[in-house]
């Protein structure tokens, strides 16, 4: 049976538990009650750095009628941008400080993320698949700036959510919309508490046809939550699955996009997942101030995914190989360069095609199952002039993941589409070949974090971890991929706070956090035979982890005058990665590897302002994010123009990090009145320079505003009809910008396009109604 009908027969269960037990809500026991709330851990350390945190609730995620948590992310924090890297709304990059956090194999990861105190970074690269979160059961969302306390990749912070329960949530909601371009959701989620017990469940379905061309998508996610919760402990068991199958047809060339904006380059370009969770969540209070939490869980992925690319693939030149095909490396203009292609069985591969219009089809299976905890035990006492907190706990996460690929020979048909000819090529001298990799992951990290008041008014945060981590790989085809890597490190950390009064206080800390190679990121790091973007993994020299060390500062405040309510926060910090990961073009179309680039710096201001009275809520934020190199190198990037002969460019100290907006700010406005409102916010983002442009010699992708609108009304009680207009000016813009190669491709919409640029469109003008209830 399909996951996704699994999960729509629990939530149908739980809701229908919601409404036998709607008459016993009005007495269930007050969901506010510090001793009737569940205790359910969300990240490491024991919640000490959530008051610094950037937070979203239920309402801030929902404000635009139904479930939408990216969208929130920007609306909320100027600081954090997504980048249409493949096209695709759920498969988004998101940028926070200068780090990533990315579905893609190919992006340096850099933020921890966390799921109910579960580590949700998947172990194979570190991705993080926001396909797979249960939207419509995320009760708040934390962005925490960095503390050792984290783990592994938490270079930039940690992001954690948690999810809803029937003792926090009771009552039942529904939306159900659709919208321009065959966009349909529907979603339903209900909640009750009895005494001791509660129950939580919801189910959200997604289809969107998409704007471009060849390009839907269709989600199905649920979650369910059953709790026992008293005075002095609980435990509560929560299950989430999903199946989901997405298009993400990636950049375009900038000349195919001024003649069709809706055209893609080649395709198909698409992923599936299915992905089931189990996770239990117990805590015992030993005595009034002490007690033991903990996050237990085991989970499942299979992710298959099919790239249909160009390739620099053509009739062999050599008299000797005439009636072959024949690959080329970039820039070849001699048989010396180039290298006949032979299938699985040996054979020379013979030209089906007359010499040209070839591709490839890449084919890949990621099938994971990992486990984990996190135990820590927490005390809160008075100590002195004020309350101390503790925690000590430990964290240990496996993972097994077996990675199945193959590059199937193909034909481009008149439309850029890839059709499989049936060879599966395999070099000899692993330039394109299949792979078959067991990789076994072991993390296991020790912390102790405590929150000292020093006075009444001065507190220390002071943090310890240590992290080990042991990757074992094992190659299933024959022994160049076989490996064993082993990483330790602590990291500590300190932060002082300075309360100058009751709504004013200040700020200033150093951490340190480290990450360490993923399994992707070893297989692929020999620029002697790199690998398909995101698919393809060969023998590997050793990479070495990345350690982040950052100093920040910053102050918050909160202040009412004139009816007026107004928060407001500022945070400067710098951090310096030594040892940074980088996905490196290589001399063949479509194939790259990791190496480390040496030392990489962010640093930057942000300042967050939200001001309301009465119905009328207001927030403005703005973020300058200064992301350079710190040591001169040369990189591959031969689509660049400004490439020498080799392909390569020189990157000086000082240049900017492609793909990263300098300047960034967003404002938000929202009025509610007497059984209506209306809203919208303006997101602007600076100019960035194009990924393959690390030494800024060529020009910036341009920068952008967008506004989307929102309004609601109700028809009667509890029930509202929503509307949403986004990017309400149409503006023809790009969050993602790249190089590609396009001499050699005819594409009958601009022909004779010659442009390298390749740019990842923002949607056009996208309008959304629907209905929604809530009870």
């Amino acid at each position: 049976m399909r996951i996704w009908a699994t999960l729509l027969a629990g939530s149908a269960m739980a809701l229908a538990q919601s409404a036998v037990w709607g008459a016993a809500w009005a007495q269930a026991p007050d969901a506010t009650d510090p001793l009737r709330q569940p205790i359910i851990v969300t990240a490491p350390g024991g919640a000490v750095d959530v008051d610094d945190a950037l937070t979203l609730t239920a309402a801030d995620i929902t404000r635009n009628g139904g479930p939408d948590f990216l969208g929130a992310l920007t609306r909320n924090f100027a600081g954090v941008t997504l980048q249409d890297a493949q096209n695709n709304p759920w498969q988004p990059n998101l940028v926070y400080r200068g780090f990533t956090a990315s579905p893609l194999q190919g992006q340096s990861q850099g933020i921890a993320v966390y799921l109910d105190g579960a580590r949700f970074n998947q172990p194979f690269g570190d991705t993080v698949q926001f396909d797979l979160l249960p939207q419509a059961a995320i009760r708040s969302v934390n962005l925490l700036d960095k503390s050792a306390v984290y783990g592994l990749n938490a270079l930039g912070g940690a992001l954690t959510l948690d999810t809803k329960t029937g003792l926090s949530d009771p009552g039942l909601e529904a939306s159900l919309s659709h919208g321009r371009f065959g966009m349909t959701q529907a979603s339903v989620a209900g909640g009750a508490a009895w005494r001791n017990w509660s129950a939580f469940g919801a189910f959200q379905y997604i289809h969107d046809g998409g704007w471009r061309d060849h390009s839907p998508s269709t989600l199905y996610n649920g979650y369910a939550d059953v709790g026992f919760d008293t005075a002095t402990g609980g435990l509560h068991l929560k299950v989430i699955g999903a199946d989901t199958d997405l298009t993400g047809n990636g950049v375009s060339p900038v000349d195919l996009l001024a003649a069709d904006r809706r055209a893609v380059f080649t395709w198909p370009d698409n992923s599936a997942s299915r992905y089931g969770r189990v996770s239990l969540h117990p805590w015992v209070a030993l005595s009034d101030t002490t007690r033991i939490e903990g996050t237990l869980y085991a989970q499942k992925l299979t992710l298959r995914t099919v790239n249909g690319d160009a390739a620099d693939i053509e009739g062999c030149e050599d008299d000797d190989d005439a009636g072959f095909v024949c690959l080329e490396t970039v820039g070849a203009d001699d048989d010396e360069e180039q290298a006949v292609l032979t299938d699985a069985d040996g054979n020379l591969i013979a030209d089906q095609l007359g010499g040209e219009g070839y591709g490839v089809l890449n084919r890949g299976r990621t099938r994971t199952r990992a486990m984990g905890a996190l135990v820590q035990l927490v005390d809160r006492r008075t100590l002195g002039a004020g309350d101390n907190i503790f925690a000590l706990g430990f964290s240990y996460d496996s993972s097994r993941t077996r990675f199945d690929t193959s590059t199937e020979l193909g034909a481009l048909t008149d439309d850029r589409s890839v059709d499989g000819l049936g060879p599966i090529i395999v070099q000899d001298d692993g330039a394109i070949a299949p792979v078959g990799l067991v990789a076994h992951t072991d993390y296991w990290g020790v912390f102790v974090q405590d929150r000292l008041p020093i006075t009444s008014r001065l507190s220390a945060e002071m943090a310890l971890r240590y992290n080990h981590a042991r990757i074992l790989m094992q190659d299933q085809i024959g022994t160049a991929l076989n490996g064993r890597h082993r990483f330790n490190r602590v990291n500590p950390g300190i932060e002082f706070d300075y309360a100058l009064s009751d709504a004013f206080s200040l700020r200033a800390g150093y951490a340190q956090s480290n990450r360490v190679p993923t399994p992707a990121e070893l297989s692929c790091a020999d620029e002697n035979a790199p690998c398909s973007l995101t698919n393809f993994f060969i023998a590997d020299p050793p990479l070495k982890q990345v350690v982040a060390k950052s100093w920040e500062a910053g102050a918050k405040g909160r202040v009412e005058t004139g009816g007026i309510a107004i928060e407001w926060l500022l945070s400067a910090y710098r951090t310096d990665n030594r040892n940074d990961i980088q996905y490196v073009a290589s001399e063949i179309r479509g194939r790259a590897y990791f190496r480390n680039i040496g030392m990489t710096r962010r640093q930057g201001v942000e300042a967050t302002l939200r001001a309301s009275r009465g119905g009328f809520t207001a927030g403005l934020s703005y973020a300058f994010t200064d992301a350079t190199y710190r040591a001169p190198l040369s990189l591959s990037s031969p689509a660049n123009p400004s490439a020498d002969d080799d392909g390569l460019i020189a990157v000086e100290r000082g240049d900017h990090l492609p793909g990263i907006p300098r300047h960034s700010a967003t404002l938000s406005l929202d009025y509610a009145g007497k059984g209506w409102s209306v809203g919208g916010d303006m997101l602007a983002r600076a100019s960035q320079y194009l990924v393959g442009d690390e030494g800024n010699d060529e020009a910036k992708l341009g920068r952008y505003a967008v506004v989307n609108l929102r309004a609601s009304i109700d028809l009667f009680r509890g029930v509202s009809l929503f509307g949403t207009l986004a990017n309400a000016f149409d503006r023809r813009y790009g969050t993602f910008g790249t190089f590609s190669e396009v001499g050699e491709i005819e594409l009958d919409e601009a022909p004779g396009a010659s442009n390298p640029r390749a740019y990842g469109p923002g949607a056009p003008r996208r309008w959304q109604m629907g209905i929604k209830g809530r009870f």
